[in-house]
């Protein structure tokens, strides 16, 4: 896999893996914990949710300047590692305010910033060296795989600690009570049904048997609730520190841009930062923060001035030779807004419906891939099979993967036969099927990839983004078919969904694994495009644009939690249909101009 990389590929690879692990246990439980700790609302959850989300990418920008304008990525990326681990400790805290914990989701996000992009340069700087050159696209498809090694935890350490330390207080997890509690408290469970769906639920997760004191239980349910998510960021900020110990021991194998070789070189691949374009930058961002306030409201008007600012302000600064390569490279962000206010509705949107909507129980052949043992054991006998049916494996490797396929799959079958005949499943675990999917198809993709390539049908990288576009349509139209006859959020009035009504988890699923090859399609590729096409002097910072545009897509997260509690569910999804297919319109489009500046 990584015959003729060079090694700082693997130091790159670990380093960014605590990262995804902490950015994954965001997505699986920020919006959960946020409602179950502070009783917000769906739209006032993915308000903090997009503004999290945004901040983590916007905040590339200031990261990408200071790594491009003193050239010291290495030292830039290890403060932000620093700066993360501390801002996942404060998250860790229990029985902090609101307010609190906004600022610890700023400080990982201030940290991310610093790190994520200036990350992605210095591996796109390791194939800038001709040797390695031809190597980018693959280089960054192996990265992306690597670093959702860790992502794939995430989900189900967050689960399995919540709900130890449930355990540990007498409580059983359900998704549907802190909603009930919070109700509770607040007086508004005054119909003597809702009270008894209450008490019912509430008799259920008691392991010491039915409740008395519904006001006892509803206090003390929450609070544990709570506290075991906030151990779970715990566990992120572990994470952190081994990125941390990888990066520290191993960065010497990373490309050292600190020292040009020449006075002149040194002033050629620095960003110089003029008056005239930083003033036409700040009259772009105030022209259209304040006109498009009135659309979009003022918190992503801020987000798209701020977006328009950073465009006036490249496409001011390049030189005329670089003018055509940073023009395309701004179209291509512009697009790619549209594909992450879609994609990650996966830690929002789908992740309510996860929760709301799909099956609590499920049967033990399901149940398999929900507990991390088990999950585990199916995956070493696909694992198995495949290095035992390889074409070029040698002998000592099949029988290696002959072994690993029988024994996984007897204790799969063990796990599946000791299940009971209905299994209870949270709605956090569904986050881990991105990052398996990821690491699944990797290879099955660089393969179709090398195949296209051998017979000279290889598509460009900006055909493969467009592609993406297309895929990822294809994804909100399972959920979107699942959706049709479901009730609205609003017709429930904050009363759970009957299990008679919810859908089987393989919708979702199904969607997950469309939106995975989506993304393989569209983020590395777009990795590589920035990487391949960015102008030396502004590496940095066009890695900063495209996770740039992730923000504001990002940002555009509360899209979907303020439909959430306004139209049917299958309108909701029509929504991030429509975003996808007028992108991959776009794309095509443009698609010349974006090639020729490949070349």
């Amino acid at each position: 896999m990584l015959k003729n990389h060079p090694k700082g590929l693997l130091v790159a690879f670990f380093a960014n893996m605590g990262e995804r692990f902490g950015f994954y246990t965001m997505m699986a439980i920020l919006v959960l914990f946020l409602q179950a700790k502070y009783g917000l609302v769906a739209e006032k959850a993915g308000d903090i949710y997009s503004w999290f989300y945004f901040s983590i990418y916007a905040l590339a920008l200031v990261g990408g300047i200071l790594a491009d304008s003193t050239r010291k990525y290495k030292t830039v990326i290890l403060f932000g590692i620093i700066i993360m681990f501390a801002g996942y400790v404060l998250m860790a805290v229990p029985g902090m305010t609101l307010t609190f914990t906004v600022i610890a989701l700023f400080t990982i996000a201030f940290g991310n910033g610093l790190f994520k992009g200036n990350l992605q340069a210095v591996v796109g700087q390791m194939y800038d060296n001709p040797q390695y050159s031809k190597l980018r696209d693959t280089a960054f498809m192996i990265f992306y795989m690597g670093i959702n090694v860790g992502a794939f935890f995430a989900p189900f350490a967050a689960n399995g600690v919540r709900n130890w330390w449930l355990r540990a207080n007498g409580f059983l997890h359900d998704g549907s009570l802190p909603a009930l509690c919070h109700q509770f408290n607040g007086g508004l469970l005054t119909d003597p049904s809702k009270l008894q769906e209450f008490q019912t639920l509430a008799d259920k997760v008691n392991i010491a048997g039915p409740v008395t004191d519904l006001a006892s239980f509803s206090n003390s349910y929450l609070d544990v609730f709570s506290r075991g998510y906030n151990y779970a960021f715990g566990i992120a900020a572990v994470a952190m520190v081994i990125s941390l110990l990888v990066y520290v021991f191993f960065n010497r194998l990373l490309p050292n841009k600190e020292k040009p070789a020449k006075a002149s070189s040194e002033s050629a691949n620095t960003i110089e930062f003029e008056l005239r374009p930083l003033i036409y930058a700040v009259i772009a961002m105030a022209i259209f923060a304040f006109g498009l306030q009135f659309i979009v409201g003022w918190a992503s008007g801020l987000a798209f001035g701020l977006f328009a600012g950073f465009i006036t302000w490249m496409l001011t600064t390049a030189k005329k030779d670089e003018y055509a390569r940073v023009s395309s490279l701004i179209l291509v962000f512009v697009v790619v807004v549209f594909f992450w206010m879609s994609f990650h509705q996966n830690g929002l949107t789908l992740t309510l419906f996860a929760r709301d909507y799909t099956a609590k129980q499920v049967g033990s052949f399901t149940y398999l891939f929900f507990t991390l043992p088990s999950m585990l054991a199916v995956i070493g006998s696909i694992a198995g099979l495949v290095i035992l049916v390889g074409k070029t494996v040698k002998m000592p490797t099949r029988i290696a993967g002959g072994v690993l396929f029988v024994v996984a799959f007897i204790l799969a079958y063990l796990f599946m036969t000791r299940a009971d005949q209905l299994n209870s499943i949270e709605p956090e675990v569904f986050q881990s099927f991105n990052p398996l999917f990821i690491v699944a198809l990797t290879f099955p993709v660089m393969g179709v990839f090398a195949w296209l390539n051998k017979k000279n049908i290889e598509p460009s990288t900006p055909k493969k983004i467009g592609i993406g576009m297309i895929i990822a349509a294809v994804g909100f139209m399972v959920v979107l078919i699942s959706s049709v006859k479901l009730p609205s959020p609003s017709s429930l009035a904050g009363s759970p969904v009957s299990e008679a009504l919810r859908v089987s988890p393989y919708w979702l699923i199904s969607s997950y694994l469309i939106l995975t090859v989506a993304e393989l399609f569209l983020s590395p590729m777009g990795l590589s495009f920035v990487s391949k096409v960015a102008p030396s002097r502004f590496q940095g910072m066009m890695q900063a644009g495209w996770l740039l545009a992730t923000a504001v897509g990002n940002k555009l997260l509360f899209v979907g939690s303020k439909l959430w509690d306004k139209v049917d569910l299958w309108q909701l999804w029509a929504v991030f249909i429509v975003c996808c297919l007028l992108s991959a319109t776009f794309i095509f489009s443009i698609m010349k101009r974006l090639e020729n500046a490949t070349k």
